[in-house]
């Protein structure tokens, strides 16, 4: 294995734009990449399991947390707070391992911030809004739901120019294709630098 510092690739989408599809896809076909294990103050929905798709806390020990410094990137959504815990990411960069990252664009932003040189930052569009209106509707949203979905979404995407690649998932083969030559093209660059 080579030496280089670990990388942190950063996948970010509006809501329906298919990211948690393309992230799971991702990391069964890519060994080296691991996924950031991010906190929540939200409860556990069905079948999620504490410490493998989050690790859940209490607002309390999550504020500690932010006071303390033990986060990379934090953000309140829908009234749940979510961070990235900074100890175990710095940690796998130094041992050379490279992170999946299923954030949001202030997300992207803190954590560029926090680790500059070392995030990759991706920004997946739907192919056009009215595809994303038909995608959230087939998930069985209420028309209400997909409204409130879409006028975030539409703000969302005013962030995608911030990122250092888009990716348009018009075609989920093409777009997961795209992404794992974002990944290598990215970990060749870092094999590079002094």
């Amino acid at each position: 294995m080579n030496n280089r510092r670990g990388l942190c690739l950063v996948l970010a989408a509006p809501s329906g734009a298919g990211k948690t599809t393309l992230s799971r896809a991702l990391l069964a076909s890519d060994p080296g990449l691991s996924l950031s294990v991010s906190v929540t103050t939200r409860g556990p929905r069905t079948g999620e399991v504490d410490g493998q798709h989050y690790h859940f806390i209490s607002q309390d020990r999550f504020e500690q947390m932010v006071e303390r410094g033990e986060l990379l990137e934090h953000a309140t959504v829908f009234g749940r707070s979510y961070g990235t815990p900074r100890a175990p990411v710095e940690a796998a960069l130094a041992a050379g391992k490279d992170i999946l990252f299923d954030i949001d664009w202030q997300g992207f932003r803190q954590l560029r911030a926090a680790l500059p040189g070392d995030v990759v930052g991706v920004f997946i569009l739907p192919p056009s809004l009215p595809d994303l209106t038909a995608r959230l509707t087939a998930r069985g949203d209420s028309p209400e739901a997909v409204n409130s979905r879409m006028a975030y979404a539409e703000a969302e995407m005013a962030h995608a120019g911030e990122f250092d690649f888009q990716v348009v998932n018009a075609d989920f083969e093409v777009a997961l294709e795209d992404i794992r030559s974002i990944l290598s093209h990215s970990r060749g660059a870092r094999l590079h630098q002094v």
